[in-house]
């Protein structure tokens, strides 16, 4: 969950907002020293985040219709980044033995509100780190959701940036985004899980939190695509980090630590030592409202609610977040555990806070300094390795030595969490049927990110790129309806694309992807070699900085050669300069496939290259018409 400041600030608002952020931390330190945060008691909550669909399981953005009509009966729903995203917050609970089922079951409530008041707007749930049919088109500002604070923030975090927001992230394929907003940052959707600790045990347990952040979350990966790319595991660690990075060329060059972060050092002193950090690592982005001084509220009694400086915590996104909050009018501290993904389901959700609640109590009272048995850089370099490869991540673990994380939570971890959820006292049923899911899914090394890496190899080539992504995302919307937790669903197939009108309706859904390209001054007998040994009859010509310069057609080629021949066979070689169109008719991605059609006949071409934002993206031929007529004249005879 991103929180956002309450309004723009002038310099001079941020220098009067900055000197109530660190009042609020003298605040907070006195708080401290003189025991007024809440201790011995164990509370656990959670951050639901969403997608909103539509029929063709693409985003839909109904996100203000959908707060409209949830309103009326629920406070539990706020907004999210994207118009296309929603957030169901689930109520803090004390540790207690029906503690993880009753989470399921208030988690199993607020989907049903969701999913009816979706489908009241002509929209659907899904339940996923990253929408499988996102596409960049999605990530625009007409798709932000109706909230100045969110453009202010964009703004804002746009003119630090210098520039515009590149992602790269390599994984089975490789994917080079370059893009003009923050919007990037709406691909992710998590299931955020908050932990209680008292002010005396925060340094021990929120280092114990990074400890276990790793094998968690080789357990839990489930965002292994991003716009039809196959990345990490848990490809949101990658982009979260590049979507929100700010730092200009210069803080670039000296390292400077990125806001998204998973910290550089084990926490030594307390909450106050990350508190500091930030407020000195990390420039205000924008201020906001507070309720009047926190130390004049101290002073009179009363419990501050330090809203400077938790709308500027709000801004610093650590893997694992200290919270400050008030619960029943006493304030407390929270760690809130922002690694893991949504989804696949509500019981695998409840499942991974489970193993993660488990480790962190038993480790809570085995280690009382984690320190003396593990090097940060271990932990850190566990959490990057599981979310690159999931359960196949080798892990430095206590002592040094060298597991495989699949191994580690069989052998060692998932026992801990057994011991841990029984230390607390939670029901040996409610505590076994959740570890032992984990358990089988580990066994069978079918995580979420694995289950859809595992349908789209088994699709292979059949059917468009779109297609597959539109049956994963449908598959993965019947098995969540079903129940059953993602090692035991069945592999996505072509054939749970409901309706196959919707595959064909843009251009960049149909077009060709993987380019034969040729440059200008290339030789023309490479440009009839390739055409004779791909079997094409276009092949687009791009320059050195990947721009669509012209368009090389079997026929010109043909024409030219034949006239070159009859005139004078000893010329100097041709080059591909010489015979291309040079100013070819394109298309974009989101044009419709009507529409190219038509731009097809009254030109009386049989290729248009995919331009997107002066990029060369694709390519849609006479013969992607053709298959997506065959196609839909298949699905049409069947049915009947």
């Amino acid at each position: 969950m991103v929180h956002h400041p309450a309004s723009a600030s002038g310099a001079t608002e941020l220098r009067t907002f900055m000197q109530s952020v660190l009042e609020d931390i003298r605040v907070l330190e006195r708080m401290i020293d003189e025991g007024m945060i809440e201790r011995d008691v164990r509370r656990i909550g959670a951050e639901q985040e969403l997608f909103l669909v539509d029929e063709a399981w693409r985003p839909i953005p109904i996100q203000s219709a959908m707060l409209d009509r949830l309103g009326k009966t629920s406070s539990s729903f706020t907004p999210e980044l994207a118009s296309f995203n929603i957030e169901a917050n689930l109520q803090p609970q004390v540790l207690s033995p029906t503690c993880l089922t009753d989470m399921h079951a208030e988690l199993d409530g607020l989907m049903r509100q969701a999913r009816s008041a979706a489908q009241a707007e002509g929209g659907q749930i899904l339940n996923c780190g990253i929408l499988p049919t996102l596409a960049q088109s999605d990530l625009s500002l007409a798709n932000m959701a109706e909230n100045a604070r969110y453009r202010q923030l964009n703004q804002v975090m746009s003119d630090r940036r210098g520039g515009r927001f590149e992602s790269l992230i390599k994984g089975l394929d490789e994917l080079r985004v370059v893009h003009d907003n923050v919007m990037m940052e709406a691909c992710n959707t998590s299931f955020q899980v908050h932990f209680q600790v008292g002010a005396e045990e925060f340094a021990n347990l929120y280092n114990l939190a990074q400890l276990v952040t790793g094998p968690v979350l080789a357990a839990a990966v489930n965002s292994p695509v991003l716009l039809q790319h196959r990345l990490w595991h848990e490809t949101r660690v990658a982009l979260f980090a590049q979507s929100l990075d700010i730092r200009n060329a210069s803080q670039m060059a000296r390292n400077t630590r990125q806001r998204v972060t998973f910290g550089d050092r084990w926490v030594e002193g307390g909450v106050l030592d990350i508190f500091r950090e930030d407020v000195s690592r990390f420039r205000l982005l924008l201020g906001g409202d507070t309720r009047g001084s926190s130390m004049e509220a101290l002073e009179r009694g009363e419990v501050p609610t330090l809203d400077a400086l938790r709308l500027h915590n709000g801004t610093v996104y650590r893997w694992n977040r200290p919270c400050y909050g008030i619960s029943d009018g006493k304030p407390h501290l929270r760690i809130e555990n922002r690694v893991l993904p949504a989804g696949p389901t509500v019981e695998d959700q409840i499942a991974n806070t489970a193993f993660y609640l488990g480790l962190m109590i038993a480790f809570g009272e085995e280690l009382d300094d984690v320190r003396r048995v593990m090097e940060f850089d271990d932990a850190k370099g566990n959490f990057m390795a599981a979310a690159r490869y999931g359960l196949s991540a080798e892990l430095r673990w206590l002592g040094g030595q060298r597991v495989s994380a699949r191994d580690l939570i069989l052998s060692d971890l998932l026992p801990r969490a057994r011991e841990g959820l029984a230390f607390k006292g939670i029901e040996r049923g409610s505590a076994d049927r959740y570890l032992d899911l984990i358990e089988e899914r580990v066994s069978s090394g079918r995580t979420g990110a694995q289950w859809a890496l595992d349908s789209l190899a088994r699709m292979g080539t059949r059917g468009t790129l779109d297609e597959r992504h539109r049956a994963l995302a449908s598959a993965t919307y019947a098995r969540q309806t079903a129940g059953l937790p993602v090692h035991k669903w069945a592999l996505a197939d072509l054939d749970e694309i409901s309706d196959w009108r919707h595959s064909f309706r843009t251009v960049g859904q149909i077009m060709s992807r993987d380019l034969f390209t040729l440059h200008p001054e290339d030789v023309i007998d490479l440009a009839a070699s390739l055409m004779d040994w791909e079997h094409i009859r276009y092949v687009p010509v791009e320059d050195d900085q990947g721009s669509l310069v012209g368009l090389l057609t079997q026929r010109g080629l043909l024409r030219k050669l034949s006239v070159r021949k009859e005139s004078d066979g000893s010329a100097d070689p041709l080059s591909v300069q010489d015979v291309m169109v040079t100013s070819p008719v394109t298309v974009s991605p989101g044009d419709t496939t009507i529409a190219a059609i038509e731009i097809m006949r009254e030109h009386r071409i049989g290729c248009l290259p995919v331009v997107d934002s002066g990029r060369l993206v694709g390519i849609v031929t006479e013969h992607d018409f053709v298959d997506a007529a065959a196609n839909l004249l298949e699905e049409t005879l069947r049915a009947r």
